[in-house]
């Protein structure tokens, strides 16, 4: 029989995205991991800065255990705060700096996750009265989904400032294929999709 342990599985698919989201950093200069790709502005370190937050949140102030022990930077969330503060950094935060406090991050949660049960009950200060009791377990789940979702953001970011794509740095998960392959792949699902939409006539401008 298999033993398991839910805490430990969640964890580790916390760790996944974790792993994925300073990953999709490496190799890049500082213009190309603050570069705004969409038009909302979604960039690499940006993304990072923000699940660190959710972390800091989540898994310190929720359960009692704030991180900050005195004045919090000035992109944290208060009311004063200037809107999306957090999913960029400003030219005087280096990327050295917001990776690290991310670690750090991951320090403080796993804490909270070791001493804590699953059941244990938090209250999360910045949702409304009546549903700030939340459980460990729903805490994980929810910063998991969050985490992995911007992971998820990361992968397309990357891929589009210099081709680089996988899953993590040491499992890609992307099936076999040269820079040819993957462009007569692009081509077809190209054409597939202009078949699709009754449009075959046209030619994909690629």
């Amino acid at each position: 029989m298999i033993e398991t342990s839910p805490k430990a599985d969640l964890l580790r698919y916390l760790q996944d995205g974790r792993d994925a989201l300073v990953w999709k950093l490496d190799g890049l200069s500082e213009y190309d991991v603050r570069r705004p790709l969409t038009a909302t502005g979604t960039n690499l370190l940006g993304l990072v800065k923000h699940i660190t937050g959710v972390e800091l949140g989540y898994f310190g102030d929720t359960f009692g255990r704030p991180f900050f022990d005195e004045e919090p930077p000035p992109w944290w969330y208060t009311e004063d705060t200037e809107p999306n503060s957090d999913m960029w950094a400003t030219a005087d935060e280096s990327r050295e700096d917001i990776v690290e406090l991310y670690h750090q991050a991951w320090h403080h949660s796993d804490g909270t996750i070791a001493t804590l049960a699953l059941d244990a009950i938090g209250r999360v200060p910045w949702w409304p009265e009546e549903r700030r009791e939340v459980t460990l377990h729903h805490i994980l789940v929810r910063v998991i989904s969050d985490t992995q979702r911007h992971a998820g953001h990361a992968d397309i970011v990357r891929e589009l400032i210099d081709g680089s794509v996988g899953y993590l740095a040491a499992k890609d998960n992307m099936p076999p294929g040269d820079q040819t392959w993957w462009k007569n792949h692009r081509r077809r699902l190209e054409r597939v999709a202009r078949e699709a939409a009754g449009d075959s006539a046209r030619s994909p401008k690629l």
